[in-house]
C-alpha cells in the first residue's frame, strides 16, 4: 500500500487549484483500472486525502460515486473497499464490451482511419510481453480497447467505458494468470490493428466479436474456479 500511496501523491499535481470530488474520483478510477488497488482492499480516507492533498467530504464524495459505478463498495463499521465482483458482473461486462465495442467498428464510417492510438497499444503490450511484465501487457490490452472505443469520438461512450473497463481490471486481479490470460491476445490486437488499417471494418468486427467471446469464456473459466477455491 505504501507505493500505490507514493504514486497517488504524483498525481495531486492532475488536481490543479480547483480540486473536485468528480477529480478525485477519476484519479482514483484511472488507478484501479491500471492495478494499483486490487479487489478487497480497504481505501484509507487518512492515508488516501494526506496524498493527494484533498478534504474529507471530498474524498468521501468520490467515493461515493464510484460506489456508484460499482467499483467500491461501502462496509458498515469497516469502511470503504475495492468491489470482489461477482461471476455474473464478469458475464455483464463482456455483454456491454460486444455491444459497444463491435459497434463502436461497426459505425466507423469510411476509412482511413487515425489509429495511432492503437498502434501505440500494440507497441506498449509487445514491449511489456518482451519483459515477461504480464500484467503491463494486461494494462496494455485494456489501453488498447480504451482507444479502440475513443474511435466513436464520442464523450459518452468514452465515460461509460472507462468505468467497465476499470470494473474490467478487477475481474483480471482475480484470475491472477496474467500470462495465460493475456499474451493470447497480443496477435489478436495485431489482426484487428491491420484490419482497420486496410479499411476492412467488416472483418476487424468479427475478429473483435470472436475475441471477446474467446476472452469471456477463458476469464469465466479460471474465474469461477477461483471465486469457488476462495469461498
Amino acid at each position: 500500500m505504501t507505493e500505490q500511496l507514493r504514486d497517488l501523491s504524483d498525481d495531486r499535481a492532475l488536481l490543479g487549484r480547483t480540486s473536485t470530488a468528480e477529480r478525485v474520483s477519476d484519479i482514483l478510477r484511472s488507478r484501479i483500472a491500471e492495478g494499483y488497488f486490487p479487489p478487497g482492499t480497504r481505501l484509507s480516507e487518512d492515508s488516501i486525502g494526506g496524498a493527494l492533498g484533498v478534504s474529507r467530504n471530498t474524498l468521501r464524495e468520490a467515493f461515493r460515486l464510484l460506489t456508484h459505478e460499482r467499483l467500491l463498495v461501502h462496509e458498515l463499521n469497516r469502511g470503504v473497499f475495492v468491489r470482489v465482483l461477482t461471476v455474473e458482473d464478469v458475464e455483464d461486462i463482456y455483454r456491454t464490451r460486444r455491444l459497444v465495442e463491435c459497434a463502436v467498428v461497426r459505425g466507423l464510417g469510411e476509412p482511413p482511419y487515425v489509429l495511432d492510438g492503437l498502434a501505440g497499444a500494440v507497441e506498449e503490450g509487445r514491449r511489456a510481453a518482451r519483459e515477461g511484465d504480464w500484467k503491463g501487457v494486461g494494462t496494455a490490452n485494456i489501453h488498447f480497447h480504451r482507444e479502440l472505443v475513443a474511435l466513436a469520438a464520442s464523450e459518452r461512450t468514452d465515460e461509460l467505458m472507462r468505468s467497465v473497463f476499470a470494473e474490467l481490471r478487477l475481474a483480471f486481479h482475480v484470475v491472477d494468470e496474467p500470462q495465460r490470460l493475456h499474451e493470447p491476445y497480443i496477435a489478436r490486437n495485431v489482426a484487428i490493428l491491420e484490419a482497420l488499417q486496410v479499411g476492412d471494418r467488416g472483418k476487424a468486427e468479427g475478429l473483435l466479436a470472436g475475441y471477446l467471446d474467446d476472452s469471456l469464456e477463458r476469464v469465466v473459466e479460471v474465474y469461477r474456479r477461483r471465486v469457488g477455491e476462495d469461498g
